[in-house]
């Protein structure tokens, strides 16, 4: 008999990998994998826990699953990932639905627990967080023409409102031959765009052999025939060396895209975050960037909120916004993560406060990516096609990473399919999309 095995993923795209390879190897090993929650006899919940909006999705999906368990429509629930690594015990005694709940170096021994459940025992295994497999054959979630490909691991930045660290433990990071070969698999099953991701990829090198190696990585992915796109995640600024400059801005099939999280532009409060930089600083290295690189797309994220963020210090980063006009911008509200030294900094934050200030900081980002839209319009570009509603296409351009970012809607005359690359002159946009024809 053949079991059915569900998942829910949550959170960042490191944990929708981790999620892929555990389904792989249930697929391996006996177990139908199912597309709905009904009718499952097991439901994995891949938890995210890094802020307290993430931790309370998962507590609500897990409570949603629980309720169709209770109707009979589900069997046993499993809960991984890292909202299990950080609250091991909680979740159980909580949460008496759920019969297991593994950290994250458990997920090699997902099949294990699965069968377990089946037979009605229940776990709670937390092994050390360097077991968490960094390779391995995976079910792929995302669309067969674009997949993350997962470097590394953990972190050791230490940034003092993070809880990664406390999370998924220290950095560790794949041999480059790892990588390579896992890029030339995806490549042959159909995979054009590659998307690097880890904790912190621009650090990639120095823990296997002693110094930044990402460049050089880089410079054996676009060797690899299929693959045609390779987007950058996650690069800490301080590690953007001039090599890698020169790397992306060298190599075609590296799209002129980074996204790269600063957090803050202000110098005391970068300091007091355990993060390096000002104002000159960053500004500096982003024109050296943007310089090199011809029309490069930037992607960051900021926190507002932070304890001790003066309304001046939070006028500071909305000129800096205003200023470098950043292509695509995150922004959310400091979360006080218990075991974090900010945790306990004097000076927090009226939560009303740290809303204000990220709804401010969002409405200045859309005056700004409207302007870039309303630029755009006649310009044609290259786009790769993410799928079709009716007569329209949905794409993207090298400046827009899937699931995150915005897209172009088309028209064109010829047949298109999912994975396909067209020219498109941009005619208009609706909000953050843009509107184009094929040419």
């Amino acid at each position: 008999m053949s079991y059915k095995v569900g998942m829910i993923s949550l959170g960042c795209p490191k944990n929708q990998v981790d999620g892929e390879w555990m389904l792989d190897k249930l697929s391996k090993n006996g177990f139908s994998i199912s597309h709905t929650i009904e009718n499952s006899d097991i439901m994995i919940i891949n938890t995210c826990g890094f802020i307290e909006d993430a931790k309370r999705e998962a507590i609500e999906t897990i409570l949603e699953v629980a309720e169709y368990k209770k109707a009979g429509l589900v069997g046993a629930i499993i809960v991984t990932g890292c909202l299990a690594e950080r609250y091991q015990d909680e979740i159980l005694k909580e949460m008496p639905e759920v019969d297991s709940v593994i950290g994250i170096g458990a997920n090699r021994d997902i099949v294990k627990v699965c069968q377990k459940a089946l037979a009605g025992i229940s776990t709670s295994f937390f092994p050390a967080k360097k077991y968490i497999p960094l390779c391995g054959e995976r079910m792929l979630s995302t669309p067969p023409h674009w997949a993350y490909l997962k470097i590394s691991d953990g972190c050791d930045n230490k940034c003092s409102y993070c809880a990664i660290p406390n999370i998924r433990g220290g950095y560790i990071e794949r041999p480059m031959e790892s990588i390579i070969d896992e890029a030339k698999s995806l490549s042959e099953k159909g995979v054009k765009e590659l998307i690097l991701i880890a904790q912190d990829t621009t650090k990639y090198g120095m823990k296997l052999y002693g110094e930044y190696r990402l460049a050089s990585l880089l410079k054996e992915l676009v060797k690899i025939d299929g693959i045609k796109w390779i987007r950058l995640f996650y690069c800490y600024p301080d590690r953007i060396t001039d090599e890698l400059i020169d790397v992306i801005a060298k190599e075609e099939k590296i799209c002129s895209y980074i996204d790269i999280p600063l957090q803050h532009c202000n110098e005391t409060i970068l300091k007091s975050m355990n993060r390096s930089g000002s104002y000159a600083s960053l500004k500096s290295l982003i024109l050296k960037m943007k310089t090199k690189i011809p029309d490069l797309a930037l992607r960051t994220t900021f926190m507002v909120g932070f304890p001790g963020e003066t309304e001046e210090q939070f006028e500071e980063l909305c000129r800096f916004i205003k200023d470098i006009s950043f292509d695509k911008l995150g922004c959310f509200a400091y979360s006080p993560e218990e075991d974090t030294p900010a945790f306990g900094f004097d000076n927090q934050l009226d939560n009303d406060i740290k809303k204000r200030r990220a709804e401010i900081l969002m409405d200045i980002q859309y005056s700004i990516t409207e302007t870039a839209n309303k630029n755009r319009i006649g310009n044609i570009y290259k786009v790769i096609v993410d799928g079709k509603d009716d007569a329209k296409y949905t794409a993207r351009a090298y400046f827009d990473s899937p699931e995150i970012d915005s897209d172009i809607i088309f028209t064109s005359n010829a047949s298109l399919s999912t994975g396909d690359f067209a020219q498109v002159r941009i005619t208009g946009y609706d909000g953050y999309d843009l509107i184009g024809e094929q040419v």
